[in-house]
């Protein structure tokens, strides 16, 4: 049997991902405002200037902007006979590959954010030290599929997952 390569997997996931992923950028951005702000007034920084806060705002909105686009375009997975294959990030780029024979564990979950898009994410755990692989941004119907999917296949792979 010819053993995994690491490469770029095939699948993509949902392109309601995108819009998932700005919606909760946009949150974050406007929590993190919200605490400078409220940190500035609670110890008194009235020196700011006023181009720092319209610093902060601009870069923020880039985020907001940039980041789910790109990450869309790097998120892949893909699962075979023999592995699970994922490919994961925005600034710096992950490929990882989760031989079949050493899955212990596939979960299932919907955040509250990704419930109103009907996304979830499934997360496939190793013995490996690198954690687990996660494939966020996935249609609930897919996810749920791939769950069972890798369950049924994992379950047929000889090997002890260790």
């Amino acid at each position: 049997m010819d053993s995994p390569r690491l490469r770029e997997p095939s699948q993509r996931v949902s392109p309601r991902a995108r819009l998932m992923w700005r919606i909760s950028a946009l949150l974050e951005s406007v929590a993190l405002l919200a605490a400078l702000l409220a940190a500035t007034l609670w110890w008194g920084w009235f020196d700011l200037r006023w181009w720092m806060p319209v610093v902060a705002g601009v870069v923020l909105a880039a985020y907001v902007v940039v980041m789910p686009t790109w990450r869309y375009a790097v998120h892949r997975w893909e699962a075979t006979a023999t592995a699970v294959y994922t490919q994961t990030g925005w600034l710096t780029i992950e490929r990882r590959i989760a031989p079949m024979s050493r899955i212990q564990t596939v979960d299932y979950a919907e955040g509250a954010i990704s419930r109103i898009f009907g996304l979830a994410s499934v997360t496939v755990t190793t013995a490996s030290a690198a954690g687990a692989l996660e494939i966020a941004g996935l249609d609930k119907q897919r996810a749920r599929a791939l769950v069972d999917e890798l369950t049924r296949q994992a379950d047929t792979v000889e090997g002890d997952a260790t």
